[in-house]
Order: structure tokens, then C-alpha cells, then sequence
């Protein structure tokens, strides 16, 4: 805001010193003019104090109205403070109300003990040169507005803190999964996560622990959105940083990670996890299965064999124990890992996809490179379900080469 003023000296004086405003600026531009500007104690708006040649138009603008309102927490308290150092009101201040039936404002003398149930309190002051300046404040209806304006504005300003916090969950969790995949002379394979919300729970890994020994793993930690993603981060942590002693003890492992996953997770949360350890060399797949969905294994002539349970979930007990079971996987066979995402889809008659479904379409695609299967099954379960996706769809497709 530009105010025209005399000197610029004598002007200083009047809003620093009695105004008690702060001096924002102070300097002499390239062209040889002196720029000042003040601010407000409390306030955003600076305002430039100039002091034009008197030979200018704008000389002219000096005493006049400004336009420039202030505004105040306490009217009277703020007037009362400036008389005493000396500044120059039109008038005390004033009520000023509205009524909205006839639309029409009524000016009424102050009653500080009297307030208009819509209104302010205002007045009108003028500095060394004359220039009008309006101080005002809000009576309680609008400051009640006030305060709700600035609530609305923090949540906003929640909401968008809480989104870019989620943009960064999003891009952290993605950076779980597998970036590269280990090679594996004798399996071809692939996986993918397409989660429900923006984060979720579900979890696969490939993981290469040395001497021909590759690790398959899939696990839906329980709940959902940030709380699940941070439950699947830390079942993530925990497998990969004893992936030195899975080659020898796969037992001792799966051992470490539930009594790390029940010690810095609430007593309700756990994961059902599917491990599996795969020979390059033998086809051979050493797995423990722990509360997760049995995966199938489709041979070259469609027959199919699920890999059952060999222990409770992961996460829930202290005292936890598994089994380690086998299976010779042979050329042609197609090895299936998947969550509840696709069997648990339910159409708009209440059908599940089910497990038979999901045979059916593994029959169908078992000729696709494990990339295109996961595709294929994953759009079929979208076009059975024909609505918007519930749970988190992870699977893994992994076919024996030939030999």
C-alpha cells in the first residue's frame, strides 16, 4: 500500500513511534530516492511511505483518505493507547450495524458494555499529513466467523500435510517391493501388488540367499491402509535382515521374524506368510506355510496340488513353532502364490471368485509368460467383481523351465 507523505523523517516518527509499527525497509534506490516502508506489529501488509516532488501529481494525494483499514482485537484499548501518544481521531469510536431486513447501516456512539449482535466497532485517525486512516474491529459474531475461518483453514491445511504425507507412505512402500529380480537358471517368474487404497498390507519378495538358493515370499499383514503398510515395512525388514542364516536354517529364520514382528507390533496384529525356498539346481521347493492360502501348483496336464498349511500365523504368539515341508517341482509346472484379494472378490450378487475360478483361469493362461498370467488373472477378478477393488490383489506366477 502506498501512502504519500512529506518527510519522510517526520512520518517515521508518527507510525514507529507512536504507532509503535516496525520499520520494514529503509534505502536509498540506484535512482536517488529514498524508499521507507513500515508494517504493522501484528500484520502482513507493509505499506511504502513516499514522498513525492511537490511539482507532482502525486503531491497532490497527500491528506487524503487512504483507504487503508486496521484491524484490531480491542478497539478501545488500541484507541485509548494511541491518544496518549498523541494521535489525531475524527471520532471516538463507533457501532456500526447492520441490518439485513432493509439493508441498511445505522452508525450508533459507542457503548462498550452494549454490543450489536452484527456489527463492529470503528473509528477514524489521521497522521502528520493529513492522510485518513480507519481502525476497526469485529464484535463476537465475527470474530466467532473468524475463528471458524481459521479452523477450516488449519484443517486444510491438515488435509494437505496428511496428502503429501501419504504421497511419501506411497513412494516409500513401493520402494519395498522388488526393484530387480534375482536370475534363476531353472524358474521363470514374476509378481505384483495392486493395492486397494494408496498403501496397504499385502507383501512379495524375491530373495537371493547365495549357492543357487532363491527365496519366494508373499504375506497379507492384517488391517489396513497406513497401518497395515507400516506392519508389511516392518515383516519386510525383518525377513531381509536374517536372509544370511536362511540357507542353512530356514527354521531358525522364520523364527527370528515372528518374534520380531510380535514384539514391535500391537498384540492383535499379525501376517499370514507363505515362505519358500527354492534349488536351482534340484527344482526342489523347501516352504512353510503359515496361515496363508494354500498355493497351487498346476502340472503340465492341468492336474493340481495345493501346498497346505505347516504352521499359525506369523506375528500373534511368543512361543511359535512351523514345520518345513517339500516339493519337487517339475518342468511345466506352474507354481501360484496369492492373497485373499482374488479369491475373496465378491460380484454384485454376493458370489466370491473362489478358489475353482481361479484354477479355471490358471488353466486357461498356464501357456502365458508369468508377467501377461498375472495380467490376465488380475483383470479377470476386476471383471468378475465389476465393482471397486476391496482388498489388495498380490500374486506371484512361477513356471518350472523345461530342462
Amino acid at each position: 500500500m502506498n501512502v504519500y507523505v512529506r518527510d519522510h523523517d517526520e512520518s517515521l516518527r508518527f507510525f514507529v513511534d507512536q504507532l509503535g509499527f516496525h520499520l520494514a525497509f529503509d534505502a536509498r534506490l540506484q535512482s536517488g530516492d529514498r524508499w521507507v516502508a513500515v508494517a504493522p506489529p501484528d500484520g502482513l501488509t507493509v505499506l511504502a511511505l513516499l514522498a513525492p516532488d511537490p511539482e507532482s501529481r502525486e503531491h497532490k494525494l497527500i491528506g487524503r483518505a487512504t483507504g487503508v483499514v486496521f484491524v484490531t482485537e480491542n478497539v478501545i484499548a488500541t484507541y485509548d493507547e494511541w491518544r496518549r501518544r498523541g494521535v489525531r481521531f475524527h471520532f471516538a469510536p463507533r457501532l456500526r450495524r447492520f441490518n439485513f431486513r432493509s439493508a441498511s447501516e445505522h452508525i450508533i456512539e459507542s457503548s462498550t458494555q452494549h454490543l450489536p449482535v452484527w456489527g463492529g466497532v470503528f473509528t477514524e485517525f489521521r497522521d502528520i499529513d493529513g492522510n485518513t486512516f480507519a481502525l476497526c474491529g469485529f464484535d463476537e459474531k465475527n470474530r466467532e466467523i473468524e475463528a471458524q475461518r481459521r479452523l477450516r483453514a488449519e484443517k486444510l491445511e491438515a488435509e494437505r500435510r496428511a496428502e503429501q504425507e501419504l504421497e511419501i507412505a506411497i513412494q516409500v512402500q513401493a520402494r519395498l517391493f522388488p526393484q530387480t529380480l534375482p536370475v534363476i537358471e531353472t524358474l521363470e517368474y514374476a509378481g505384483a501388488c495392486i493395492q486397494a487404497r494408496q498403501v496397504g498390507g499385502d507383501y512379495h519378495d524375491f530373495l537371493d540367499f547365495g549357492r543357487g538358493r532363491y527365496g519366494l515370499v508373499i504375506a497379507d499383514v492384517s488391517g489396513k491402509g497406513i497401518a497395515a503398510a507400516l506392519l508389511m515395512a516392518n515383516l519386510q525388514a525383518s525377513l531381509r535382515s536374517h536372509c544370511a542364516i536362511a540357507f542353512d536354517e530356514p527354521l531358525r529364520l522364520l523364527r527370528s521374524v515372528n518374534r520380531l514382528f510380535f514384539e514391535n507390533t500391537s498384540p492383535s496384529s499379525y501376517a499370514t506368510m507363505f515362505f519358500g525356498e527354492y534349488d536351482d539346481q534340484t527344482r526342489r521347493l523347501r516352504y512353510a506355510n503359515c496361515g496363508h492360502l494354500e498355493p497351487l501348483v498346476l502340472d503340465r496336464v492341468g492336474r493340481v496340488q495345493k501346498l497346505g498349511s505347516t504352521s499359525t500365523v506369523v506375528g500373534i504368539f511368543d512361543e511359535w513353532d512351523c514345520d518345513i515341508a517339500e516339493h519337487q517341482l517339475a518342468p511345466g509346472d506352474l507354481l501360484v502364490l496369492y492373497t485373499d484379494g482374488v479369491t475373496e472378490s465378491f460380484n454384485a450378487a454376493g458370489e466370491e471368485f473362489g478358489e475353482k475360478r481361479l484354477i479355471a483361469a490358471l488353466q486357461k493362461l498356464r501357456e502365458l509368460p508369468p508377467g501377461a498370467a498375472i495380467s490376465s488373472i488380475v483383470d479377470e477378478v476386476r471383471a468378475f467383481s465389476g465393482q471397486e477393488q476391496s482388498d489388495d490383489i498380490t500374486v506371484i506366477v512361477a513356471k518350472c523351465k523345461d530342462a
